[in-house]
C-alpha cells in the first residue's frame, strides 16, 4: 500500500496509463498489475487520462493473461464511486462477453468488475441489455467456477429489477444447489439471491 500511494503522489499514474498503449506485453502486464495494486487506493487520475478506453481495448487482447489483468484493474476502478458511471456507460457489454472467455480468471476479473459496475441502477440496465444473465447463470451453476459468487452477486442485483425477476424465477433451483456450497459465503449469497428473486412487490 506505502508503495501505490508512492506511484500515485509522484504523479505516475497517467504515464503508466499511456504505456499501455506502446509496451510489449510482458512490460504492459506488469503495468497493469501496479495499476491494480495503485486504483485500490485511488482512482481519478486513471480515469481523468481515458484509462477506461484503453484497457477496453485489452479486454479484447489475444493474451490471456492480459485480458485477466484488464479485468482486475476495472474491477478497481469499479470500487470508487466515480468509477462505477464510466464502467456502466462504456464497458459493460464488453465485460458480458467475457464471461464466457475460455480462461477462468478472465470469468472472474470480469465477473467482479460487472458485479461492481450493477451496483448503479444504470448498470443493472446495461447488464439486462447485454444479456448478462443467461452467461452469469452458467458461471453459478458450475461448482469448480471461480467466479461463482460475484456471478450469484451480480444477479441478485439483477433481480431487483422486474424484467430481471421475471427471467430469474425459472432458475430459482440453480441458486437452489448452491445452498449444499462447502462455501458459507456462496450458500448465505444464493440463500439472499432466492429471496430477491421471489419477492413480490
Amino acid at each position: 500500500p506505502v508503495g501505490a500511494v508512492g506511484i500515485l503522489h509522484a504523479g505516475l499514474i497517467p504515464l503508466l496509463v499511456l504505456k499501455l498503449k506502446t509496451e510489449t506485453d510482458g512490460i504492459q502486464e506488469l503495468i497493469l498489475d501496479t495499476l491494480s495494486n495503485c486504483l485500490r487506493v485511488e482512482a481519478s487520475e486513471a480515469l481523468a487520462t481515458g484509462a477506461i478506453t484503453i484497457l477496453k481495448e485489452k479486454l479484447t487482447n489475444s493474451s490471456v493473461a492480459i485480458r485477466s489483468k484488464a479485468a482486475c484493474v476495472l474491477l478497481e476502478i469499479g470500487t470508487h464511486t466515480e468509477g462505477k458511471s464510466v464502467v456502466c456507460e462504456e464497458v459493460i457489454p464488453v465485460l458480458v462477453n467475457l464471461l464466457e472467455d475460455a480462461d477462468p480468471e478472465v470469468q472472474a476479473g470480469a465477473t467482479g468488475a460487472l458485479m461492481f459496475a450493477t451496483v448503479k441502477p444504470q448498470g443493472r440496465f446495461a447488464a439486462l441489455g447485454a444479456e448478462a444473465i443467461p452467461p452469469l447463470l452458467k458461471l453459478v451453476a458450475e461448482e469448480t467456477s471461480k467466479a461463482r459468487l460475484s456471478a450469484i452477486k451480480t444477479l441478485t442485483m439483477l433481480a431487483e429489477l422486474p424484467e430481471g425477476r421475471k427471467t430469474l424465477l425459472d432458475h430459482t433451483d440453480t441458486f437452489q444447489q448452491c445452498l449444499n456450497d462447502p462455501c458459507e459465503a456462496v450458500k448465505r449469497a444464493a440463500k439472499i439471491a432466492i429471496s430477491v428473486i421471489k419477492w413480490k412487490p
